[in-house]
């Protein structure tokens, strides 16, 4: 007999490693975003649009990647930024000295991501066999000392000032692939840098959510819940959380040089910053942890209020002005947009513990919402 074909309702469920979003309003949430990250370039016209929306491309595959450790493992680490910032100046570097080519960026892809991946693998077997909180002060250390380095090594990384280099041609603004007498609109060497961006991010994701749903993924969450009973089990627990940090390294350096070569430029502030790494966390905590469609939703919420709330408070202050409210213009003026984020981030946790997705899927009557399968 013949083996049966797949139905083609079933391909989704391939193509999601057989974990979907498992709630309606989550898939449409989902839907949405990826539908409108692909079309951010003929919707939403402008250089912010497509700067915003290339961001969330890139927060959202270095959520993920972070969650995979932090939700599917219980580790906390520090060093997430300096993985991104190892992709993000390996690409610069090479761009810059060996100047705008595809041989540059293929130099800076073999350079950038098996060292990210040798240092995962050297915290790791150095660091995860330490409680978790000495691992956290560890990955700390070591960050910050990159840090300091990429900072005083200005001679390779540009020091404080960072290094702004040019893209081969095909990725520059000024090459028109498609001409808007064609179709009524101009696809460039920029849209296609960000189509780059949003496919790449959008396979690291997809690979994620399939790691996380194998039986390497099933051992990394008995490990979360219960170190010592897998051990018990017969697992190398220090192995499998070893090979989950070089995983995500990996994923983490990918995401640094989709920034730089979106950006043109690696610095301190763009790739290393600690300010960064807690930009991360809070991705984390609103998405859902042990979710990697939490990343998609967290990295959205967060860059959209980091881009556009300030604007809307400036709205919401001057109708509030002209309706002649008390006390609300004061309060709602934009240079306060730090306040309301952060007590929208306050609210957040404290209404969706489990985070967005989790809540969705609690909505929905899963018990197990907010838990990977």
């Amino acid at each position: 007999m013949a083996p049966a074909r797949p139905l083609c309702g079933d391909q989704p469920m391939m193509l999601l490693s057989g974990d979907p979003p498992r709630s309606r309003v989550l898939t449409l949430i989902l839907v949405v975003i990826i539908l409108a990250l692909a079309a951010t370039p003929f919707l939403f016209p402008g250089a912010k649009a497509l700067n915003v929306a290339a961001k969330i491309c890139v927060f959202a595959a270095l959520v993920a990647s972070y969650d995979l450790l932090l939700g599917y493992t219980g580790t906390v680490s520090f060093a997430h930024t300096m993985f991104y910032g190892i992709g993000s100046y390996a690409i610069a570097i090479a761009l810059y000295g060996m100047g705008a080519n595809w041989a540059a960026v293929a130099t800076g892809i073999v350079i950038g991501l098996p060292l990210a991946a040798l240092l995962a693998l050297a915290i790791g077997l150095f660091s995860l066999r330490v409680a978790a909180i000495f691992f956290a002060m560890i990955t700390l250390a070591v960050a910050s000392a990159f840090q300091v380095l990429a900072s005083q090594l200005s001679w390779l990384t540009g020091g404080e000032d960072g290094r702004s280099f040019q893209l081969p041609e095909l990725l520059r603004p000024g090459t028109v692939l498609i001409s808007k007498n064609l179709f009524g609109f101009e696809v460039n060497g920029r849209i296609l840098t960000f189509y780059l961006v949003f496919a790449i991010s959008a396979l690291m994701i997809l690979a994620l959510l399939r790691v996380v749903n194998s039986p390497f993924g099933r051992v990394l969450q008995a490990i979360r819940e219960n170190r010592f009973r897998a051990e018990a089990l017969g697992f190398r627990t220090v192995f499998h959380l070893t090979y989950a940090n070089c995983l995500a390294a990996l994923v983490a350096a990918s995401a640094g040089i989709l920034n730089a070569l979106w950006l043109r430029y690696a610095g301190p502030d763009t790739s290393l910053s600690f300010s960064i790494m807690l930009d991360i966390l809070l991705m984390v905590v609103i998405g859902g942890m042990g979710t990697i469609y939490g990343a998609i939703i967290g990295a959205t919420i967060f860059i959209l209020a980091q881009n556009y709330l300030q604007s809307l408070m400036g709205v919401a202050s001057k109708a509030a002005s002209e309706a002649g409210l008390p006390l609300l213009p004061g309060l709602l003026h934009p240079d306060r947009w730090l306040l309301w984020l952060g007590l929208l981030f306050i609210a957040s946790v404290y209404f969706f513990p489990t985070g967005v997705v989790g809540r969705l899927r609690h909505g929905r009557g899963d018990k197990s919402a907010g838990t990977p399968h």
